[in-house]
């Protein structure tokens, strides 16, 4: 097997560093930008280090914006006395995209995973808490994913704030539309019995 030209193995590295990108992935991603025209490559270039050096965390909702505050923090039209608590930014584009949330968000930038050594001080906990302390916030509610490290992390958060007297609800997960009970785990089964709504 013919081996890459160097510069070429660290484009594949670098994609490679990718989440969810393998090393297959990253190669066809490689020979994709030397396909590319100069022009191209240079359009690449300029978004990758406009949106590194432009962006930066909303100071209320640790969000990414290119202003101090996101547009949904300054936003006079959401409902400020609910907050959705998602694990990345990522996340908040999946709510917006449904056009059915009105409230505000808090991103943690990651969920508890020991083994990765992330903990509460790798998160951004204390900007959560900072934000309930003006009672202005009536709920909180838990969207990070149906992991372990998901459930964990909800529910050290239900634990903090519970003194504050603060309403904190989580996600119902259940059965996604169009799947077969049979493929169902006793888990999702579970939380979807737990989470069922009136018709």
């Amino acid at each position: 097997m013919a081996k890459q030209a160097a510069p070429l193995q660290l484009l594949v590295e670098q994609f490679s560093k990718f989440a969810g990108v393998g090393r297959k992935n990253a190669t066809r991603m490689a020979y994709q930008v030397m396909s590319m025209s100069d022009a191209e490559v240079q359009a690449l270039a300029d978004a990758i280090r406009g949106a590194h050096t432009k962006l930066h965390r909303c100071k209320i909702c640790q969000d990414y914006t290119e202003e101090e505050i996101c547009p949904v923090c300054q936003s006079k039209k959401r409902d400020h006395s609910v907050i959705c608590v998602v694990e990345s930014p990522r996340d908040v584009t999946v709510f917006e995209r449904t056009r059915e949330y009105n409230g505000l968000y808090h991103v943690l930038h990651g969920l508890f995973s020991p083994v990765d050594g992330i903990g509460a001080e790798q998160l951004c906990i204390r900007e959560l808490l900072a934000r309930l302390q003006d009672g202005e916030v009536k709920e909180v509610i838990m969207a990070t994913s149906p992991t372990v490290e998901g459930e964990v992390t909800a529910t050290y958060l239900a634990r903090l704030i519970k003194p504050l007297g603060i309403k904190t609800t989580r996600l119902a997960y259940g059965l996604p539309v169009g799947s077969s009970l049979e493929y169902a785990d006793e888990t999702t089964l579970y939380r979807a019995l737990s989470g069922r709504g009136e018709m």
